[in-house]
């Protein structure tokens, strides 16, 4: 069976919203106040939490590795806390998923977001039980963009792991689909969709809408 696999963060849903508003509860414990923004740091948010406090800490000069690996749990508590105040799915991404499962695919989920997050957060928005996997950062011993979660996702949906397809929304896509020999389909309407190009992925998408067309095309 053909199956498309999804990246979460930034590609499904925006939940770039919660994402700075634990980090930012990180920098206030530290005294900084609120240091990211939704206008400048959405892009980053989607990078996932170390980046954050790295991106914060380099904005007000007080970059320290140490200071990230003791403040990540302390984010991850926080985001688990409020996981689904602001995140919202993107328009037509649930639409595109029956549309997809209609036409026999498998379908799926493959993040770097811990799984234990993941499922919470997509239970909370009553998804879930769309997808016939998931697959998150420490499901496995390895995560993206080593191709073994990729392959694992699409198994774990009835799939074939060498007819599958990437849909996400960064460069860590990117390199998994090349890495796994698959084709990858970039998402153009997250914070960082005008870079996707650059990455030259072997389909575009501006809407989820063209997902199944796109699909059929690349994994006949």
């Amino acid at each position: 069976m053909r199956t498309v696999i999804f990246d979460l963060d930034g590609t499904l849903a925006d939940t770039s919203g919660d994402l700075l508003a634990a980090a930012n509860a990180c920098f206030r414990q530290m005294g900084l106040g609120d240091v990211l923004t939704p206008a400048e740091d959405a892009a980053v948010a989607l990078r996932g939490g170390r980046m954050m406090l790295t991106a914060g800490l380099k904005r007000v000069g007080q970059f320290d590795p140490a200071v990230v690996d003791e403040f990540y749990p302390v984010l991850l508590e926080a985001y688990r806390d409020a996981i689904d105040h602001h995140t919202v799915m993107y328009p037509g991404a649930m639409e595109a998923v029956e549309a997809l499962k209609s036409a026999g695919y498998g379908v799926g989920i493959c993040t770097n977001k811990p799984e234990a997050l993941a499922e919470q957060l997509m239970q909370s928005l009553g998804v879930r039980d769309a997808f016939a996997s998931l697959i998150g950062a420490d499901t496995l011993p390895v995560r993206k963009p080593d191709p073994e979660p990729l392959f694992e996702a699409a198994r774990r949906a009835g799939g074939d792991p060498a007819r599958t397809l990437l849909v996400g929304d960064s460069d860590t896509d990117r390199n998994t689909s090349a890495a796994a020999g698959v084709p990858s389909v970039l998402v153009t309407f997250g914070p960082s969709g005008a870079d996707m190009a650059a990455l030259k992925p072997e389909a575009l998408i501006d809407r989820f809408e063209d997902l199944l067309e796109v699909a059929d095309r690349l994994i006949a």
